[in-house]
């Protein structure tokens, strides 16, 4: 899809694509109608401009004004519109000196490039219909890929998993709309194209695979961010010993004081396939300190906030038969992690819900078997390779369109006229249409494309 006039695409842009600070290579990427022009400026070696496409080339970066050497370098030379951006495209290889890489930018800025905008280069690739809006924001993904769960989903999504099953969504809603169209255009004639029946089953299909990707947000979303882990439990029962444990740190403040941990600690780890984000909270108790009591209410924030909860039980008290009550109300995954079963055996729990580990936050004993049940109830819970949301702006259009559906469904079992009815199926068509871009705004893509970072 071309957008032309939303943003001026016309000067030749270029950044430092590689991470900042100081390694062995730095890329600067160049990107424009004028790239081998302004590259070859500052170039001595086999002028790019007579290169084939897609092909690596050893010189030597000068500066024009002196003819002084800055670096050794490669160049790498991909035509348009055979490159990510559609323009012609350079990448310099260079060492990653800081210096360097400053020097080089201020080279080719003075050489009649323009420095890139935050995301500029994808935007570029967006507007010359190389990637929809929701592959473009998978690059970003992408690029923040914390665990292997969230780059498999990254991946999948940068390749048109979620744009391919949209197509076939509004592909169906196309049909929908056509059907009524000729309701309209029929309609005094004794002709049935499709009964309204039918209309409601096309309508309540829709509405259903809009339901089933809208719910997958909350596991794409904890999967990207880190997958939120209350350890909860009375105080003293071993929580800031297990967080310790578990991320092989003295992170936590470890006391037989009752009521040291008084606020939230957040950290995170990765396990197996996934990132999970534990949330160390001040212990489960009547008091009257007023601050722990805040602590407390922090805590019960973060079991309803949580996939999973840890429930820390003290294998040498005895069993609070309160808190089980309040921990088999919740809605994620519960965990009973019978603490110190170093010191005393471990306690029969009778819970309907969730599984039982036997572990020692001393010395280590369970923390495995643990870790395993984590993993294996966010794997359980669906296939990381199906169509996952992890955008908030998706999920809210999902939302949307998903409205609008019913809308529509509930007008066409009330009997309403066809004209009236098409309304709540553009509006359907326009929220999935956003998603990919079909639809959009100069102010969402600018929101969008300012998150990344400057050199993609």
């Amino acid at each position: 899809m071309m957008m032309e006039g939303l943003f001026d695409s016309t000067d030749t842009i270029c950044a430092i694509s590689t991470a900042p600070g100081v390694g062995g290579i730095a890329v600067a990427r160049i990107s424009g109608a004028k790239a081998l022009e302004c590259v070859d400026k500052l170039w001595r070696g086999k002028p790019l401009a007579g290169v084939a496409s897609h092909t690596a080339h050893l010189g030597t970066i000068i500066d024009p004004a002196d003819g002084s050497v800055l670096d050794q370098g490669v160049a790498t030379v991909f035509r348009g519109p055979n490159s990510f951006t559609g323009e012609d495209v350079v990448e310099l290889s260079i060492h990653g000196s800081r210096w360097i890489q400053r020097q080089l930018i201020s080279l080719l800025v003075a050489a009649g490039c323009r420095l890139a905008n935050p995301g500029e280069f994808t935007r570029r690739a967006f507007l010359a219909g190389k990637l929809d809006l929701a592959e473009a924001e998978a690059v970003a993904d992408l690029i923040a890929s914390s665990s292997r769960a969230s780059h498999r989903i990254a991946v999948s999504q940068m390749r048109g998993g979620i744009s391919r099953k949209l197509d076939a969504l509004r592909a169906e809603l196309l049909d929908l709309a056509s059907l009524l169209e000729l309701e309209l255009d029929f309609s005094e004639e004794e002709v049935e194209f499709a009964s309204r029946q039918r209309l409601i089953e096309l309508a309540d299909e829709v509405h259903g695979e809009l339901q089933r990707l809208g719910a997958t947000f909350a596991r794409g979303a904890a999967i990207k961010d880190g997958i939120p882990v209350a350890i909860v439990g009375r105080t003293n029962a071993g929580k800031s010993s297990l967080l310790n444990a578990l991320l092989g740190d003295d992170r936590a403040i470890v006391s037989d004081i009752h009521g040291t941990t008084r606020d939230t600690i957040e950290e995170t780890i990765e396990l197996g396939d996934y990132l999970f984000r534990f949330i160390d909270t001040a212990g489960l108790r009547a008091t009257d300190d007023s601050i722990e009591r805040i602590g407390i209410e922090r805590s019960r924030r973060a079991m309803q906030q949580a996939r999973i909860i840890i429930a820390v039980i003290d294998a040498t008290q005895p069993v609070d038969e309160e808190l089980l009550a309040e921990l088999a109300a919740a809605e994620a995954h519960v965990i009973y992690a019978i603490n110190k079963t170093d010191c005393a055996p471990a306690p029969s729990l009778a819970v309907e819900q969730g599984s039982v580990v036997a572990i020692s936050a001393l010395n280590g004993q369970g923390i495995d078997e643990l870790t395993d049940k984590m993993t294996a109830l966010i794997a359980e819970e669906g296939s990381d390779d199906d169509v996952i949301l992890t955008n908030a702006r998706h999920a809210e259009a999902i939302a949307a369109a998903t409205r609008s559906i019913s809308a529509t469904a509930d007008a066409l079992r009330s009997g309403i006229p066809a004209d009236l009815v098409a309304q709540d199926l553009r509006e359907t068509l326009h929220h999935l249409s956003a998603i990919t871009g079909t639809i959009s705004t100069p102010e969402i893509l600018a929101t969008i494309f300012s998150r990344f970072c400057v050199g993609k």
